[in-house]
């Protein structure tokens, strides 16, 4: 095999959607590290960024991330909003702990909330890590804020 035809595999084992959004973290990061602001500055700026994100969501999904917004700040204040990947999340000491995927981002049948390792979740050796959302209740916004309380701890 001639390293042609590697490098065209490996460019087609992502999709467009993949590679745009780590197109959108490289942009992230950059913009991280350019910022000279103070640490309340660049949390404001994260916090707009995000609600930005949210705003060019189609209406579905828009509203979903607005709520999981809400109740993410309610349930743990101590998280910090941020970009990542384009993707709204909410960050303990700099790291990610949950994060919403707009069903739209990967063109995929539902939006999603998940956690990252960096969540406190363990239970036994099996416990799950996302949550597929085609619509949020009152009680799903319950069990969420105790799943973000949870993760955190």
């Amino acid at each position: 095999m001639s390293d042609k035809s590697v490098t065209d595999t490996s460019s087609e084992a992502f999709t467009d959607e993949e590679r745009a959004a780590m197109k959108e973290r490289a942009k992230e990061l950059k913009s991280t590290a350019r910022r000279g602001s103070s640490k309340a500055a660049k949390a404001a700026e994260d916090e707009a960024a995000v609600v930005a994100k949210i705003a060019e969501m189609q209406d579905s999904d828009r509203a979903m991330a607005e709520r999981i917004h809400a109740v993410v700040k309610d349930a743990a204040p101590e998280l910090a909003p941020k970009l990542w990947y384009g993707m709204p999340a909410y960050a303990q000491d700099g790291k990610v702990v949950c994060f919403f995927q707009s069903a739209e981002k990967f063109k995929s049948r539902y939006a999603t909330f998940g956690f990252s390792d960096k969540a406190n979740l363990d239970d036994g050796n099996v416990w799950p890590a996302s949550y597929a959302l085609t619509k949020l209740t009152a009680a799903d916004e319950a069990r969420i804020a105790e799943l973000v309380k949870k993760a955190v701890n």
